[in-house]
């Protein structure tokens, strides 16, 4: 009967129940939108997070794999100089148990060598080892006594500076008492 005597009304409630069936459904519609947009984000920052730590583990692998190979590397290296390191010791253990060799022969044989005699061959290699030796302390000396003797000058230098500038203040200060000793103390 409502809507024999309200016509209007009926149609009223109608528009309002479309209205609020309109906006349930907008919201539900919004909730869902959110909803799928909340699990998109917690996807893509799970994805991120995996993918970070693939990638500082695949980092780290890959760094111990490189180190490996350097090890490698320089253990060869380190196993050549040692290889030619060893002959060359071998070769001047060899040279110089020559040389000892030959002096104990001249000494076993009861001769002494003049210095009209010529050498052995090892001990002219030993004497000149020996010379060489010399030579290079002596240059090493001249070296170093050189640069000691540019570091005095450098030295006497700044220490003349200084002494200049000690001087200057010094008079300045004499002179600033002075003038306050004798010129006026009222001040």
């Amino acid at each position: 009967m409502p809507d024999k005597r309200r016509p209007w009304a009926a149609a009223t409630m109608a528009a309002e129940d479309g209205l609020l069936l309109l906006q349930s459904q907008a919201l539900a519609e919004e909730e869902a939108a959110k909803t799928k947009e909340e699990m998109l984000t917690r996807f893509l920052k799970d994805k991120l997070a995996k993918e970070e730590r693939s990638s500082a583990l695949n980092l780290h692998k890959l760094i111990t794999q490189w180190r490996a190979v350097l090890r490698e590397t320089k253990d060869e290296e380190l196993r050549q100089d040692i290889e030619i390191l060893s002959q060359t010791f071998a070769r001047v253990m060899d040279c110089k148990d020559s040389v000892i060799e030959a002096s104990a022969g001249l000494v076993g044989q009861g001769r002494r060598p003049s210095p009209l005699m010529t050498p052995p061959q090892p001990l002219q290699s030993l004497v000149r080892d020996l010379e060489e030796a010399e030579e290079q302390h002596a240059q090493a000396l001249r070296s170093h006594l050189h640069n000691i003797d540019r570091l005095l000058l450098l030295q006497r230098c700044r220490l003349m500076c200084l002494e200049e500038g000690y001087g200057a203040q010094l008079e300045a200060l004499k002179t600033e008492f002075e003038a306050e000793r004798y010129g006026g103390g009222e001040g």
